[in-house]
């Protein structure tokens, strides 16, 4: 096995481009590659709190936190930072619930205590956690409307995993590395299951930082195609959509903050549920009729063209036709309908 990070240290780094926060939304336009802007977010408030000392940093957050519990995953005590699987495919984490300060001040003595349980509250929505956070700390992204999410913790190590939805994700405090795999890498990443995760996505069963290549031999082919970006304060990350990208916080005290959105209407079908629902209607059944239904997808999903609605006219070719929302409803209702029986 490889020495714990030296692997990722020879990997090749994801492109850094040179544009400023006002033209980010320009270069997000189209762009379906990952890549790293340099220094976009430094006049945040929060960077600087955290450039100053991890305490200022801390005082910010509390500052401004609404009074309301706030949910954290807590590791084993002389853990590694790895929020994974047990043994016998559980949780080596535990979920609580706390005041901010509190947890907090539980992260602030971690720092000093090198067997402390590895500490982490991810995916917490600014708007609903905080007052003016996110309005103070923001990105420009045009006409686009993000879920804006902030990831705060000691030392961690997430699994690889891969979002339906666009990403750039800005270090705000402390350093985050991020090791990217293209979408396509999915069967050299050794997937674990799609409903028992450690935070709602399937993710890689390898420890990227120290590959078992016997027990996992075709992640050397993932290697070879894999990215690194080692962020500092200030920096941003865009992780295009399936993108599959292994997280970890590199400082005592690591802060993230996440905008998630999604090109396509609001009123778009989830690709994932299409997969699940695929699973249960298709994946069982007889191999002849499981070729049948892959060859009516290949005709009426993946590769359409005009024969498949010819020979019918415009207004007889309901959901056939180039979806809307009122279409799009409609199939949702006959789905609802299904499902329910």
């Amino acid at each position: 096995m490889a020495e714990p990070g030296d692997l990722l240290s020879r990997l090749p780094r994801v492109r850094d481009v040179a544009v400023a926060a006002d033209e980010l939304d320009a270069v997000l336009a189209g762009a379906d590659a990952p890549f790293v802007v340099r220094g976009v977010a430094a006049d945040w408030p929060l960077v600087q709190a955290g450039l100053a000392s991890a305490d200022a940093a801390r005082a910010l957050l509390v500052a401004d936190a609404r009074d309301r519990p706030f949910p954290a995953s807590i590791g084993a005590a002389g853990g590694d930072g790895r929020f994974f699987y047990d043994a016998g495919m559980g949780m080596n984490f535990r979920m609580v619930n706390a005041a901010l300060p509190e947890l907090l001040d539980a992260i602030a003595r971690a720092a000093d205590a090198p067997d402390a349980p590895a500490i982490y509250l991810s995916s917490i929505d600014i708007g609903h956690y905080f007052h003016g956070l996110g309005q103070a700390n923001r990105l420009t992204l045009g006409n686009r409307q993000p879920l804006a999410s902030i990831w705060i913790g000691t030392r961690t190590c997430i699994a690889a995993h891969n979002d339906v939805p666009a990403n750039v994700a800005v270090c705000a405090v402390g350093r985050r590395r991020f090791t990217l795999f293209p979408p396509d890498q999915y069967a050299n990443l050794y997937l674990g299951p799609l409903e028992n995760t450690p935070a709602g996505r399937p993710v890689s069963m390898v420890d990227v930082r120290n590959p078992d290549l016997v027990r996992f031999p075709r992640f050397a082919d993932a290697l070879g195609h894999a990215l690194v970006a080692d962020l500092e304060p200030g920096d941003a990350i865009f992780v295009p959509p399936l993108w599959w990208h292994h997280v970890e916080g590199l400082a005592p005290f690591n802060v993230l903050v996440n905008y998630w959105w999604r090109d396509e209407p609001r009123w778009a079908g989830n690709p994932e549920d299409a997969l699940l629902h695929a699973i249960l209607a298709v994946r069982d059944l007889p191999p002849r009729q499981r070729a049948l239904w892959r060859d009516l997808f290949e005709h009426y999903v993946f590769a359409p063209d005009n024969e498949v609605t010819a020979h019918l006219p415009a207004a007889a070719q309901g959901i056939l036709a180039p979806l809307t929302a009122a279409t799009a409803g409609q199939i949702k209702a006959r789905l609802l309908r299904g499902l329910s029986r």
